[in-house]
């Protein structure tokens, strides 16, 4: 199979019960999407496939053939950051660190839903422009765990980056 990840076509021959997130961490070594839970539920291993955030550990690497995938490694590069990571570190928005791609990579796609005025559960309207408030992007970011609780910083960086073009 063939897979497109960070802009570089990857050839690979793995089991089709392979998980995206295994092919990316075993085959690729991209160690930056992390294996938390291997279950959905935490977020550590959010990559973004054609600009939507998806849980790399739920979805198989064979489904994703053709697709563009963008994983932390992929965002930016030493000496030149991606705007969100800038902000990620200017405010503090990780502690341990072990969450911190997955949040940074689910956050970057989630400013790409809200420019899109895709509603979330905290929207005030279905339609119209998406107003980024604390509640907004708590409630968008709410699949992305952080046992640290380094919430607030990490609410304060995705806004700061908003005005950024971090999506």
């Amino acid at each position: 199979m063939r897979l497109k990840v960070n802009g570089s076509e990857y050839d690979l021959d793995v089991d089709i019960r392979t998980s995206l997130l295994d092919a990316l961490r075993d085959h690729l070594a991209l160690t930056g999407s992390k294996k938390g839970c291997d279950h959905g539920q935490c977020g550590a291993c959010t990559v973004l496939i054609d600009g939507r955030r998806v849980n790399s550990c739920l979805t198989l690497a064979v489904m994703h053939e053709g697709d563009e995938i963008t994983t932390i490694e992929g965002l930016g590069a030493p000496g030149h950051l991606h705007p969100m990571q800038e902000s990620f570190l200017h405010h503090d928005g990780y502690q341990c660190g072990y969450c911190t791609p997955g949040q940074i990579v689910s956050a970057v796609g989630m400013l790409g839903e809200a420019r899109d005025n895709w509603p979330s559960h905290a929207s005030e309207t279905l339609d119209g422009k998406v107003e980024l408030t604390d509640a907004e992007i708590s409630e968008r970011m709410s699949g992305n765990l952080c046992r640290c609780s380094a919430y607030p910083n990490i609410v304060d960086a995705i806004r700061d980056a908003s005005g950024k073009g971090a999506a």
